[in-house]
């Protein structure tokens, strides 16, 4: 009975780590013509990926993006990463995805996830959630939440995986 208990442990306990480490799901997004693409097929020639989830009723979303933006031509330029938004807008708010966009200047790759399909491969429960994912599409940190001065641990994380550190032991 106890060994019977401790495979169950164990098969709940990694189901709860799915999408929490590992490659990036198979999953598809659409962009904003409307377009199905499936979010596995985004590449950015090897160098580091910023995955952010957020929506568009999402204060703490809308600053990080914001903040992020400020910051992403240097970014770009130093490391080569590339910032994609996933908003997981329903289809009452996606209306307001792309107006959102265009007022806040946001030169980010932009997807939606209507059916929060992406959002369950990755276990998304709170948002702005953002995963870090090195140069072979690997997430390899994830953080929930948005508090000025965070892009900075961000851009320093970003900065050792293009140096070829590990930053698994990260908080």
């Amino acid at each position: 009975m106890k060994y019977l208990f401790s495979i169950l442990l164990l098969s709940v306990f990694s189901l709860s780590l799915q999408g929490q480490s590992g490659n990036l799901p198979s999953v598809d997004v659409k962009n904003l013509d409307g377009e199905s693409f499936d979010i596995s097929s985004i590449d950015n020639d090897g160098n580091p990926i910023i995955l952010s989830m957020w929506a568009t009723w999402c204060k703490p979303c809308i600053r990080e993006l914001n903040t992020i933006a400020e910051v992403y031509p240097d970014w770009q330029e130093e490391t080569g990463v590339l910032v994609v938004a996933v908003s997981i807008d329903d289809s009452r708010t996606s209306s307001r995805v792309l107006p959102t966009v265009n007022s806040n200047y946001w030169d980010y790759e932009i997807y939606l996830d209507p059916n929060q399909d992406l959002k369950r491969a990755l276990n998304v429960n709170m948002i702005p959630q953002t995963f870090l994912l090195n140069g072979n599409k690997k997430i390899v940190w994830q953080h929930t939440s948005f508090s000025e001065g965070s892009e900075l641990k961000l851009i320093e994380l970003v900065r050792k995986l293009k140096a070829g550190e590990d930053i698994s032991n990260e908080e």
